[in-house]
């Protein structure tokens, strides 16, 4: 592997600078964690007075360490950040782990502080997590940096740039005991290493099957688009994006120093790049596991099994609003449905068996397997009580049910299609289910977790279809002029001006009318004669005047020096008027076409 994250995430020695005898503080949890966790690697507590911590022999300082070392976690305040990452360069640490906040999240001083950090891992060729960061872990290396107890290997990996949602993610998977993780990172500010250097390791890793993202802001997002789109070729990438509002993007912002940008555009990439996008938090593992079993469908099209007439109204709503279908099932398949319900039975789609099962609940497996041959079912979608036959009505049941699991996982092997679960049963972990579960078939306590998994599905197998025959523009950068543009803007905190915005278009090869941006009406002097000489419009140029036209911003058909002065004072005065506080830049010519 390639990745500088592997002398994070596989580091044969670590020192711990800031090592404590202190329980609460994160020099002594980091400590303890790999000890009890069986670290096989080397440890070095730094500590400038302590002999000895743990055991272990502790050094004054990352200069006393006898040999080189590939990794340092620093629990030191942020001010101590710059010298130590040079002494630790000087004695061969490759990669460093920051915890401390203070930096660009925190003001220009922070800022400073961070530039500051940067430059001084780079002079000595230190690698930076963070800072800022709640730390990392590879479970499978038993390298935990966090000092979480009892987090179940498996293989999820997790970037998040939150450490509380990274406990509530490990609190979610110890809850339902059956998902595991393989990597954590907190990237923090993204000082060194992004996003997109995060998700390429995980692309690599032989242990993450999915990787699943919490995500503040991108420092680069046209990389992250590129190896997002590389990842989810070979494996899912799920994302919870922050920021879907103005309160949320200032609140990431005083986090993370994270400029959140159009959070509408920022999803629509993402999807564009094969990533599945989910609108809550806690939809990430429920979505994140059933990409890992199941991977992706064929379509859209679902058919609803369900021994309930209610919830199957209710799993029709959803995955109407989730932009799926029901699917319409051939005759054939409705007449082997009735051969085998009773009378009563709702056989179109969705199906409820109307008390057929409450017997028989291997006719749901039965049931499940004349859908998957239907040419028109893509998914199939088992709604109810399943597993819970045996506790609910007799217990001789659940011997059905464990047959009826077992012939479940049968079809979804023969058939290719997903099957996915939803049971009022599922809290309790009966047999049945945790059958299904280890044959790859996702259970779910929840009708809008398994809904999100099925339109997961599809749409990954709508990525692998239109990637397959896509064919990809080498990328075009703006040049420098125009990043600069970008980051004043930016710094401004707007958007693009229009005429800025068309001269961002002009830079990537977009035609756009001619124009000409007017400060003052002194900048009529200034006017080539070619203005002067055809029909124009006028428009005012600010931020804060959104409606143009309503404001009397807006003049079309002018054609001369005179019309254009009267024109341009004519505005200023309308606008004024309107909003006598706008902040104006001038006004825009262009010809009119």
């Amino acid at each position: 592997m390639n990745s500088p994250l592997h002398q994070f995430l596989a580091p044969g020695s670590i020192a711990i600078i800031g090592a404590s005898l202190d329980p609460a503080k994160r020099g002594y949890r980091a400590l303890a964690g790999l000890l009890n966790d069986g670290y096989a690697g080397k440890i070095y507590p730094i500590h400038p007075k302590l002999e000895a911590i743990m055991g272990l022999k502790a050094y004054p300082s990352i200069e006393q360490v006898p040999e080189p070392v590939d990794l340092a976690l620093i629990c030191t305040p942020a001010k101590t950040l710059p010298g130590i990452l040079e002494l630790s360069g000087r004695n061969g640490v490759k990669g460093a782990v920051i915890l401390a906040s203070g930096f660009g999240e925190a003001g220009e001083a922070g800022v400073r502080l961070e530039r500051e950090t940067l430059e001084a891992a780079q002079r000595s060729g230190v690698r930076i997590i963070g800072p800022n960061t709640s730390g990392m872990f590879n479970l499978h290396k038993k390298v935990n940096l966090l000092a979480l107890d009892g987090v179940k290997p498996g293989n999820v990996g997790i970037v998040s740039q939150s450490g509380n949602m990274l406990l509530a993610l490990v609190l979610e998977a110890q809850h339902k005991g059956h998902i595991g993780f393989s990597t954590y990172v907190g990237p923090g500010n993204q000082t060194d290493i992004g996003f997109a250097d995060y998700l390429r390791y995980l692309s690599e890793e032989a242990n993450t099957q999915v990787a699943a993202l919490y995500v503040e802001g991108f420092k680069n997002g046209h990389e992250f688009l590129r190896v997002a789109r590389e990842t989810a070729r070979k494996k899912p990438v799920v994302v919870y994006k922050s920021g879907s509002t103005a309160a949320g993007q200032k609140a990431a912002s005083s986090h993370t120093g994270a400029l959140a940008g159009s959070y509408a555009m920022t999803v629509d990439l993402l999807r564009q790049a094969g990533v599945n996008v989910v609108g809550k938090s806690g939809e990430i593992l429920p979505v994140a596991e059933g990409l890992g079993l199941l991977q992706q469908a064929a379509g859209r099209r679902i058919a609803i099994l369900a021994d309930g007439g209610g919830q199957a109204t209710i799993a029709s709503d959803r995955l109407s609003e989730a932009g799926l279908q029901l699917a319409g099932l051939e005759v054939v398949t409705q007449e082997r449905l009735r051969a085998v319900l009773f009378p009563q039975a709702s056989l179109a789609n969705p199906i409820d068996v109307a008390g057929s099962t409450d017997a028989h609940p291997r006719l749901l497996a039965d049931c499940a397997g004349i859908l998957c041959q239907d040419c028109n079912v893509d998914q199939v979608f088992l709604v109810g009580m399943f597993g819970g036959y045996g506790i609910r009505f007799a217990q001789e049941l659940a011997g059905q049910e464990l047959d009826a699991a077992k012939e479940l996982a049968a079809i979804k092997q023969q058939s290719g299609k997903p099957l996915i679960v939803y049971s009022l049963y599922a809290p309790l972990k009966p047999e049945p289910l945790e059958v299904l579960r280890g044959s790859g078939i996702p259970v779910y306590d929840s009708i809008e977790h398994a809904v999100e998994v099925l339109a997961a599905l599809s749409e990954r197998g709508e990525f692998a279809q239109r990637d397959a025959s896509a064919v990809y523009a080498e990328p075009m950068l703006p040049d420098p002029a125009m990043q600069q543009m970008i980051v004043a803007a930016r710094q401004a905190g707007r958007d693009l001006l229009e005429p800025e915005a068309k001269d961002l278009l002009a830079a990537y090869g977009i035609d756009v009318p001619p124009q000409r941006v007017l400060s003052s009406v002194a900048d009529l002097d200034t006017l080539d004669p070619a203005w002067l000489d055809r029909p124009v419009a006028m428009k005012v140029v600010s931020k804060d005047i959104l409606h143009k036209s309503d404001a009397g911003g807006v003049k079309l058909n002018l054609q001369g020096r005179d019309a254009l002065h009267a024109a341009y004072m004519d505005i200023m005065a309308s606008c004024r008027t309107c909003q006598a506080d706008a902040d104006i830049a001038g006004v825009l010519l262009t010809p009119m076409v």
